[in-house]
């Protein structure tokens, strides 16, 4: 394992507009541990408070994407449970995903199971490699749904077949985690990340910052409400839009047929 924990997980500006996180511990497939997460989070922060990043891809390094977590990490728990079960704790959650006010896209090159099969589905978009194996792994382990994925995961799929993956663990591909809409796409290894790459510069070019941030809390906020209250949320928040300087933008863009210069979403 990397002895310096700042190259753990690498932060680059890979396209204007794009910044890519890479879990960067090849040599055990990107297995999360404790540091792991510390920078991971992390390199979150750096990548919000930065103005030229409007999109954050997440992948990893090698030939995994995150197989959960180290097995040294698991040994040490094993050893001793009274400490509780810590790889992804102490840093942060991953549902803080839902209120970063930049999307967050999941280029799953490699394998992923469970940890790191949580962390991608509180990420806002999945694409995967084709090939790619995943699996939820607790029930295998003795363990439970973790980290909140039995809340993200029936909201993906739906109840049952999130109950089928989190009761057998059993190992799924990337194509038939397109079928069950777990993934929106299933791309070539060797073309994944510059698939990814093109997306997610679409929308950092043309597409309006603070729209993602207010789009991201509708989404994820009316999951507990009514038609009628998402509804009447919504034409508030309208109102506030059309008096911002970015839809002045957008509509001008538009007639005058050039691509928008919206301004950098500000908390």
């Amino acid at each position: 394992m990397s002895t310096d924990d700042t190259d753990l997980v690498l932060l680059s500006v890979a396209a204007p507009g794009v910044g890519v996180i890479t879990l960067n511990n090849p040599d055990r497939m990107n297995a999360w541990s404790a540091r792991m997460a510390a920078r991971f989070f992390a390199r979150l922060d750096e990548a919000r408070t930065n103005p030229d990043i409007r999109v954050v891809v997440v992948t990893g390094a090698g030939k995994g994407f995150c197989p959960g977590a180290d097995m040294d990490a698991l040994n040490q728990i094993r050893a001793n449970p009274a400490g509780g079960a810590g790889p992804a704790t102490g840093a942060g959650r991953f549902s803080d995903l839902l209120e970063y006010p930049k999307p967050v896209i999941a280029a799953i090159n490699g394998a992923v199971a469970g940890v790191g099969l949580v962390m991608a589905l509180f990420c806002d978009l999945r694409f995967a490699a084709k090939g790619v194996k995943m699996t939820t792994a607790f029930s295998r382990r003795g363990l439970i749904a973790e980290y909140g994925s039995s809340w993200a995961l029936p909201r993906l799929i739906g109840s049952a077949r999130a109950l089928d993956l989190l009761l057998s663990g059993r190992v799924i591909t990337a194509d038939e985690a397109e079928r069950l809409g777990m993934i929106n796409g299933v791309v070539e290894p060797e073309a994944l990340m510059e698939h990814v790459l093109a997306y997610a510069a679409d929308l950092a070019e043309n597409c309006c910052p603070t729209s993602f941030a207010i789009m991201k809390k509708q989404v994820y906020g009316d999951w507990g409400t009514d038609a009628d209250t998402a509804t009447s949320n919504a034409i508030g928040l309208m109102n506030e839009s059309v008096r911002r300087e970015d839809f002045q933008e957008g509509v001008q863009s538009f007639l005058d047929k050039r691509p928008p210069k919206f301004a950098p979403y500000t908390d």
